[in-house]
């Protein structure tokens, strides 16, 4: 770990960014920290944020408003490319990690700074995330890691804040952890740690209770540009404020719930619960829009691309050369993906129940079996003599 003298810190407000101020200026000798908070459309005051750094030690506290790019180059993207990490995560935290790395080192740049920091522990994702994204944008750049590195536990953490004047929590008022922004929530610790054991119903803000959900089922039609969302209900509608109705109207129908075991980079499983209600009905519109609009080997090709793709922006490769390659892929995909889809939403479930397009290569002549049908029967004999010949070549020398 290099020296540095003045650091800019990925601040949340919470006990370990916090007293990631003194611990960097005492122990470890900078002369200035400069905080960065990140809105991205949580939901939270940010304002008593930017002053608890300010009282925790910090020349200077940001507060940078990132929704509207959080939404259009990291979300919609990712939308595009359909990309659900093990084949259930919609990556809401994973996104947001190369826009906060993003947003550090342009700080850094702005302010003369020569190093960056953040408050990530040595178990997690997000430590990966964050210093190769870092790495990605300004490779000359420090990073600082006190907390993967100064061994303190919490208790030792808030007794040592509590030596320059951080105000520790007068009682854990959850046993969680928490991570969320305007995508989701992510929530492991606590009783959650056992497999077992049901999540409780404190643990989720987005999405109603099944028992209070609505009794009657509600639809709402999804209107997709090339991929990219743009509408509701017929009515165009800018990204940060489709995804804010989407996750209201999702959300009472306890819609977009994952409780899964994870495989974490660093090699831990580990128990998440998350709450996506608008990501998760966007990306299963999308995907159903795709079946309507592109052709059979583009869609099975594509199918293994978003994988890739997906564990790629898990682990931290945002900025990578195989991203930024992939992405051209998905985007020449796209370009006939114009459509509406409407799903139908009912007690914890999302169904597609109707989807349309100008580029729809759907064909209802060849598709009925009723009098309508353009379908030439009587090619099907030639076709599956030539498709077959392998198989019964294989099959009569197989037999000598």
């Amino acid at each position: 770990m290099g020296r540095a003298k003045k650091v800019v810190l990925a601040y949340s407000g919470g006990v370990d960014t916090s007293v990631c101020i003194p611990y960097l200026m005492h122990e470890w000798g900078v002369e200035e920290v400069i905080t960065l908070a990140a809105d991205l459309g949580q939901g939270d005051e940010l304002e008593p944020v930017r002053e608890k750094a300010l009282k925790s030690g910090a020349s200077i506290s940001l507060v940078a408003d990132a929704t509207a790019d959080f939404v259009k180059d990291y979300a919609f993207p990712a939308i595009q490319a359909n990309a659900l990490y093990e084949n259930q995560y919609p990556l809401s935290t994973a996104l947001a990690r190369p826009l906060i790395a993003k947003l550090l080192v342009d700080a850094a740049a702005e302010y003369g700074a020569d190093a960056v920091a953040h408050g990530c522990t040595g178990k997690g994702n997000d430590q990966v995330r964050f210093d190769v994204a870092i790495a990605a944008l300004n490779p000359d750049i420090k990073v600082l890691t006190p907390a993967r590195e100064w061994g303190m536990s919490r208790e030792e953490t808030i007794a040592y804040g509590e030596r320059f004047g951080i105000e520790s929590p007068v009682k854990k008022s959850s046993p969680y952890s928490i991570d969320k922004n305007l995508l989701g929530r992510a929530i492991e610790a606590g009783p959650l740690e056992d497999p077992w054991t049901e999540p409780p119903e404190d643990v989720y803000t987005m999405t109603a209770a099944l028992a209070d959900a609505p009794d009657q089922p509600e639809y709402v039609e999804i209107g997709f540009e090339q991929g990219i969302p743009v509408s509701l209900n017929g009515k165009t509608v800018e990204p940060v404020a489709l995804v804010t109705a989407l996750n209201q109207i999702v959300g009472a129908h306890s819609v977009g719930r994952i409780d899964m075991i994870e495989n974490r980079l660093v090699g831990i499983k580990s128990r998440e619960v998350y709450e996506t209600p608008a990501l998760s009905v966007l990306i299963q519109a999308h995907r159903d829009l795709e079946s309507l609009t592109l052709t059979p080997d583009l869609i099975h090709y594509k199918r293994g691309i978003e994988e890739t793709y997906s564990r790629l922006v898990y682990n931290g490769l945002w900025y990578s050369p195989l991203r930024d390659a992939l992405d051209a892929f998905v985007k020449k995909s796209q370009e006939r993906v114009t459509g509406a889809v409407r799903v139908k939403l009912f007690k914890g479930n999302s169904i597609v129940v109707g989807r349309k397009s100008a580029y729809s290569i759907y064909s209802p002549e060849l598709a009925t079996y009723g009098a309508e049908d353009t379908f030439d029967h009587k090619a099907a004999e030639g076709f599956i003599y030539v498709w077959g010949m392998p198989t019964r070549v294989w099959a009569q020398t197989g037999r000598q």
